[in-house]
């Protein structure tokens, strides 16, 4: 009520016994205000109507003959007063307003159960501590490739010949098949028909200047790495190549997901394309000619498979030993066949491959035993290895 302060006048005093115009207004704002009962209110009881009772005690201060309270002179600061009927009016305007609040605030947040009262920490929001945590989604597990490697550091075992008809046998069956041809003598790119002297790009490129596998692979039966006459000078290229014996692993893993096996035809010893091989393989498949040199060459790569997974791939193991090249008419692959199995039990794969004409007059035909003649015995012999090996898959 800001029209109720009152400067001290200096010019001139207004006489006490003249009515001043103020008065009457004051009168007319006090009948206009109800006031509130005098006496307290019990806890829990209800209040009454503020205007009926207003006009009782105007009513009744009228009749009793009761006259207002004089005005305070205009030389004194107006103070409020609680007693007065506008102050009280104000005061019970503002308590109406703050259970009006109260009662909102009641009704948007529920109150704590405990004691009624709305607790602090449910006016904040919800840190980032006690956010729901969301479980990660289970990871899909992704299928790669099988990597077999046919390694024996004796040539003319047929590891080529191995590689190419097994790899074959895979893909009438259905699979996805790559041949990585890593002999630098390029027999199993020549036995698809592909002269290695005439590619442009080689597994010389891949190993060497990290050239994608992807832009050297060529599809025949099967997909193949072409090798050419530069794999001779690879191991001195990578000489001084920082992991230099993952160079093919590393490259592989770009098509990984593109097939289900990789067939790695590897030459006739232990240098770095062979490691190379080891190191990328999952499995190893060691074709042995049934005849005692070619058998004690697999001490040899025994040791360098040791090696290889106590220093880079503990994984690789060999999936089987593979009797080649059997003539069953002589007593010396009998016994050989024997000496293998007394040695290596399990790991000898019971299918055997014979001697046959056809394993040598297939490649002139720029193709596989099992495209060349495919009702052969040749053929059917690597059809039942390939049932063996998908067979050790599934077990």
């Amino acid at each position: 009520m800001g029209f109720l302060s009152r400067k001290k006048n200096k010019t001139a005093s207004v006489p006490t016994d003249e009515s001043h115009p103020i008065v009457e207004e004051l009168q007319q704002m006090e009948e206009a205000v109800p006031e509130r009962q005098d006496h307290d209110w019990d806890e829990g009881s209800e209040r009454l109507p503020a205007g009926p009772v207003a006009e009782e005690d105007s009513s009744s201060s009228q009749a009793a003959g009761e006259e207002p309270s004089p005005t305070p002179p205009a030389d004194e600061r107006y103070e409020p007063d609680p007693t007065s009927p506008v102050e009280r009016a104000e005061t019970s305007t503002i308590q109406v307003a703050e259970a009006e609040e109260a009662r909102v605030v009641d009704e948007v947040a529920p109150a704590d159960e405990e004691d009624g009262r709305f607790m602090a920490r449910d006016l904040i929001a919800p840190s980032r501590h006690e956010a729901a945590v969301e479980e990660p989604a289970a990871e899909v597990p992704t299928k790669h490739a099988e990597v077999i490697a046919f390694a024996n550091q004796k040539g003319g075992v047929a590891k080529t010949t191995t590689t190419l008809n097994l790899a074959v046998a895979f893909a009438e069956s259905g699979y996805r098949v790559l041949c990585v041809d890593l002999d630098p003598q390029g027999n199993l790119t020549m036995s698809q028909g592909i002269d290695p002297d005439k590619v442009e790009k080689s597994l010389y490129d891949v190993l060497v200047n990290d050239m994608p596998i992807a832009e050297i692979i060529q599809r025949r039966e099967i997909d193949i790495a072409v090798a050419s006459i530069d794999l001779a000078g690879a191991e001195i290229a990578m000489s001084t190549k920082i992991g230099r014996e993952r160079s093919l692993e590393k490259a592989l893993k770009e098509v990984a997901g593109d097939y289900d096996f990789v067939c790695i035809d590897t030459p006739p010893s232990l240098g770095l394309l062979t490691i190379n091989a080891l190191t990328a393989a999952n499995k190893v498949i060691v074709p042995v000619q049934c005849e005692y040199l070619s058998m004690r060459g697999l001490v040899q790569l025994q040791n360098t498979l040791k090696m290889i997974q106590e220093n880079l791939n503990p994984d690789v193991r060999i999936e089987g030993i593979l009797p080649t090249m059997l003539d069953s008419r002589t007593v010396h692959a009998k016994e050989a066949v024997e000496i293998l199995e007394e040695n290596f039990g399990e790991l000898v794969f019971k299918s055997r491959i014979k001697k046959a004409i056809k394993f040598a007059e297939a490649p002139v035909k720029g193709a596989s035993v099992l495209k060349y003649d495919s009702g052969s015995s040749a053929a059917n012999y690597y059809r039942e290895l390939a049932k063996e090996v998908l067979a050790n898959e599934s077990a």
